[in-house]
C-alpha cells in the first residue's frame, strides 16, 4: 500500500465519524478543561471583613432634642451577641438618620470600642426608661480604647459621627422605639 493510500485509510474512520456527528447536529467534543476551583469555606469569624451578616430587624428610633425637637433615626437592630460583636464593622459611610440601635439584655455600664469600623461615630447610651444617660461624641475609627458614658445604658444607638452635637442631643434626653418592642434579646 502506498504511503498516500494507508493515510486515507487511518483517516477515513475519523472523517466518518465527525459527518455522523454533524448530521445528528451534535458537534464534535471539546477537549476537558480544567478542574473548577475549589470553593472556599465561609467566613466564620464575625469580626473579619468577609464575614457575611444575615439581615438585621429594621426599626426607629426618635429622640428629643433640646429645642422640644423630634429626630428620628431608622435603624438595624443588633439584637444578638454576634450582631453586637460585629457592630458596624467594615462599613464606609452611614448616612444621615440611619444607624444602629444595640439591644443588650440586662441594663449595666456599656462600653464599646471601634475595632475595624471605618467612620467616625457618635454613641448614644440610653437607659432602661428610655432616657439619653450619655454620648460619646466623634469616636475615633480603628480603635481599641474603650467608649464608655460610665453609667448604667440598656440600649446603645450609633448614628454617623457629629450628628448628636448638630441636632442638639443631650444626656436626659427623651428616647422613643417603633418596631423594636417584641425582639427577643439574646444574651
Amino acid at each position: 500500500m502506498t504511503r498516500g493510500v494507508r493515510w486515507m485509510v487511518m483517516a477515513l474512520p475519523l472523517w466518518v465519524s465527525a459527518c455522523q456527528q454533524e448530521a445528528q447536529g451534535s458537534a464534535p467534543r471539546a477537549p476537558p478543561t480544567a478542574a473548577p476551583a475549589q470553593a472556599r469555606p465561609p467566613v466564620t469569624d464575625v469580626t473579619a471583613e468577609g464575614y457575611v451578616m444575615p439581615p438585621l430587624p429594621k426599626g426607629h428610633v426618635r429622640l428629643e432634642d433640646a429645642f422640644g425637637g423630634s429626630h428620628r433615626v431608622e435603624v438595624e437592630i443588633a439584637a444578638t451577641a454576634a450582631s453586637r460583636a460585629r457592630g458596624m464593622m467594615w462599613r464606609t459611610s452611614l448616612d444621615a438618620g440611619k444607624g444602629m440601635l444595640f439591644l443588650f439584655p440586662h441594663e449595666e455600664v456599656q462600653g464599646f470600642w471601634m475595632r475595624n469600623t471605618l467612620i467616625p461615630l457618635d454613641m448614644i447610651f440610653i437607659t432602661s426608661d428610655l432616657r439619653v444617660a450619655g454620648i460619646v461624641s466623634r469616636a475615633a475609627p480603628r480603635t481599641f480604647e474603650s467608649r464608655s458614658v460610665g453609667v448604667p445604658s440598656r440600649y446603645v444607638l450609633e448614628v454617623p459621627g457629629g450628628w448628636t452635637e448638630k441636632v442638639g442631643i443631650r444626656k436626659g434626653s427623651a428616647v422613643r422605639f417603633d418596631g423594636v418592642t417584641g425582639l427577643a434579646i439574646e444574651p
